[in-house]
C-alpha cells in the first residue's frame, strides 16, 4: 500500500500471496491462527469532548442477532480467520471484529454529527481532525468488546477508497500501525465494495451474480455483481447523489441535521401531503440508469422560496401553517426522489436479466438504504420482476467497520493482500489512497457522456484491476 513499491497495489499485490505465504509456516500459523481463550474486561466508551462525538454499539446486539441468524450452513462460513476493519472515508469513525464464521464480535462508531450540523455538511478538515482525536479509542473498544487484543487478529482490514483524502489517511495510517506492530497482512477495502458485501453477511442465499443499488450522501451506484472484484457498472449520478439531496433538502427546511437529513426529511413526511407541491421527476427523458439530483434540489429550493420558508428558522419554532407547508415540501420531495429511484432500477433490473438471466437478488445498500419509504417502494418494483430485495440492517447500512471487516475477509480468503508493512517506514512513505475510484466498468448503454468528462485524477476500477492480476 505504499509508494516504496510502486507494483505493490492493494489489489494486484493480493494476487497468489497466500499460496505464496503458505511455505512460511510460522507466518500461516499467525494468518489462521484460532481465537486466544484468553478474555479482556470490557471498557466503557469515552466520546471526545472536544468534537462531541457519540460513541455507540450501533446497535450491535440486534444486528449480530440478525446476521448470525442468516449464516446457517453456508459453505461460506467455514474457516476461523479474525478481522478488525477500520472505516473513516468520511464523516464516521468507525471499527469493528468479525470472525469469519459471520459472528459479529463488536461494532463501534464515533458520529460527527454534531459537526456536520455546525457546518451544514462536511468539512474535510474538520473531519480529518475529529478522525484523528478518536481512532485510537474507536479501535481499542471495538478490540475491548470483543474481548481480543491486536495479537489475537489474523489480518487488518481498512477502507483505502473512494472518499475524502484526508479522512481516509486517518484510518490507513492506523491500520498500518496495527499491521506492522504485530506483523499482520493488511487488506485494502473498496468502499462500495463492502457496501455491497455486507448483504452476503447477512443473507445467506445471496451468491453472484446479484445486483446492488449503492444510495449515499455521495453515491448513486446500481452495479451487476458477477463475482468477487468483478463488477460491471449500470448506472451512476452524473452530478449528485440522492443523499445529498436528502441532506440539502432538510438544511433548508430548518431540520435538525445532528440525526442526519435523511432520516428528518422521512419523519417530516410522514406529516405531509406528497402530491401538494408539483416536482419533475429527473431525466425522464434519458432511456439510461444514471441520475440526477441537482435539478431536483433546484426545484425543491425554488419551491421553499415560493413559500417564503425561512431556513433559519428552525422547524421547531415554525408556526403551525408553516410546519404543514415545510412537512409537504419534505413529502413531495421525497416521492420524487425515489420514483426517480424506480424507474432507473426498472430499467437496470431488465438490462441485467439480458446479460445473467441467472439473477434472483437485488441488494440495496448505503446510508438512504435504512430509509423504509425508500425499502417499501423498491419491494414493489423487484416483486414486479419475481426479484428478493435485501437490504441489511440499518446499522450496517450506514458507514460502519463490520462491512469493512467483513469485505477483508471475502478478499482475503482468496489471497488478495498485502504483507505486513515495514516497522518502521520513511517519514515521506506514500500510502496508497483512492480518493476517486470506480468499483466497475461501464456498460455501454450506461454511459453517460456527462459524466465520462469527468474523469481527472481517477484510480482505475476495482474490476479493471482485479481482471489484469489475474493475468
Amino acid at each position: 500500500m505504499a509508494s516504496l513499491a510502486p507494483t505493490l497495489s492493494c489489489t494486484i499485490s493480493r494476487l497468489n500471496l497466500l499460496a505464496e505465504l503458505s511455505h512460511n509456516h510460522h507466518r500461516t500459523i499467525r494468518f489462521f491462527r484460532t481465537l486466544s481463550s484468553k478474555s479482556r474486561p470490557q471498557k466503557s466508551f469515552y466520546p471526545r469532548r472536544s468534537f462531541k462525538s457519540s460513541f455507540s454499539s450501533a446497535n450491535f446486539e440486534s444486528t449480530s442477532s440478525i446476521c448470525s441468524k442468516a449464516l446457517g450452513s453456508n459453505p461460506v462460513f467455514n474457516d476461523n480467520l479474525v478481522v478488525l476493519g477500520i472505516e473513516t472515508s468520511c464523516d464516521d469513525t468507525a471499527a469493528a471484529v468479525v470472525r469469519s464464521n459471520g459472528e459479529i464480535l463488536s461494532q463501534v462508531v464515533s458520529s460527527q454529527a454534531d459537526l456536520l450540523a455546525r457546518y451544514g455538511g462536511v468539512a474535510p478538515k474538520m473531519a480529518e481532525e475529529a478522525h484523528s482525536q478518536v481512532i485510537d479509542q474507536v479501535v481499542q473498544d471495538a478490540l475491548d468488546n470483543a474481548n481480543l487484543t491486536e495479537a489475537d487478529l489474523s489480518a487488518v482490514a481498512v477502507t483505502i477508497g473512494p472518499g475524502l483524502s484526508l479522512c481516509l489517511r486517518v484510518g490507513v495510517q492506523k491500520a498500518r500501525k496495527i499491521a506492522a506492530s504485530y506483523q499482520l497482512p493488511i487488506v485494502g477495502v473498496h468502499h462500495m465494495e463492502a457496501h455491497a458485501l455486507i448483504a452476503r453477511l447477512c443473507e445467506r442465499d445471496l451468491q453472484f451474480p446479484f445486483m446492488a443499488l449503492l444510495i449515499s450522501g455521495g453515491h448513486n451506484l446500481l452495479v451487476l455483481a458477477h463475482d468477487l472484484g468483478h463488477y460491471l457498472q449500470l448506472g451512476t449520478t452524473i452530478d449528485d447523489a440522492i443523499g445529498e439531496a436528502y441532506d440539502k433538502t432538510a438544511k433548508w427546511l430548518g431540520l435538525d441535521l445532528r440525526r442526519s437529513g435523511g432520516a428528518a426529511i422521512e419523519e417530516l413526511a410522514r406529516r405531509g401531503d406528497a402530491e401538494s407541491i408539483n416536482l419533475s421527476v429527473p431525466m425522464k427523458q434519458h432511456k439510461d440508469c444514471n441520475f440526477s439530483y441537482a435539478g431536483l434540489k433546484t426545484q425543491v429550493r425554488l419551491a421553499i422560496e415560493s413559500k417564503n420558508i425561512d431556513a433559519g428558522i428552525p422547524f421547531s419554532s415554525a408556526s403551525i401553517e408553516e410546519q404543514g407547508l415545510r412537512a409537504d415540501i419534505a413529502a413531495s420531495f421525497q416521492r420524487v426522489a425515489v420514483l426517480h429511484l424506480e424507474e432507473r432500477c426498472e430499467r437496470a433490473i431488465q438490462w441485467a436479466l439480458e446479460i445473467e438471466p441467472s439473477i434472483k437478488h437485488l441488494v440495496v445498500s448505503g446510508g438512504v438504504a435504512s430509509n423504509q419509504y425508500v425499502r417499501a417502494r423498491l419491494h414493489e418494483v423487484v416483486a414486479k420482476n419475481s426479484l428478493q430485495l435485501v437490504c441489511p440492517p440499518p446499522s450496517l447500512c450506514t458507514d460502519n467497520g463490520v462491512m469493512i471487516a467483513w469485505t477483508g475477509i471475502e478478499n482475503f480468503r482468496l489471497g488478495r493482500f498485502d504483507p505486513p508493512p515495514p516497522a518502521i517506514e520513511p517519514e515521506d512513505c506514500q500510502v496508497d489512497l483512492r480518493p476517486r475510484w470506480p468499483l466497475g466498468e461501464e456498460y455501454g448503454r450506461g454511459r453517460s457522456v456527462a459524466r465520462s468528462m469527468r474523469t481527472a485524477r481517477i484510480h482505475p476500477s476495482l474490476t479493471s484491476l482485479t481482471q489484469a492480476s489475474r493475468h
